[in-house]
C-alpha cells in the first residue's frame, strides 16, 4: 500500500534482491540439469565480480 501523499517509497537492497532472483529463475530455466552448480550460481550472482572489486 501506498502512502497517503501518493509517493511510493523503494527499498533499493529488495529491489536489488528481486532482480538477483529473477536472474537465477532465468538461469535456472535455461539449464538442462535438475539443479544450477555452485559454480553458475556464483556466475549469475557475480560473486567474483564482487571479490575483485573487495580485494586491495
Amino acid at each position: 500500500m501506498a502512502p497517503a501523499g501518493g509517493t511510493a517509497v523503494h527499498d533499493h537492497v529488495a529491489l536489488a534482491e528481486i532482480e538477483l532472483c529473477g536472474e537465477l529463475i532465468i538461469a535456472a530455466s535455461a539449464t538442462e540439469g535438475d539443479r544450477l552448480s555452485p559454480d553458475r550460481i556464483d556466475e549469475v550472482l557475480r560473486v567474483g565480480e564482487e571479490r575483485a572489486q573487495d580485494a586491495p
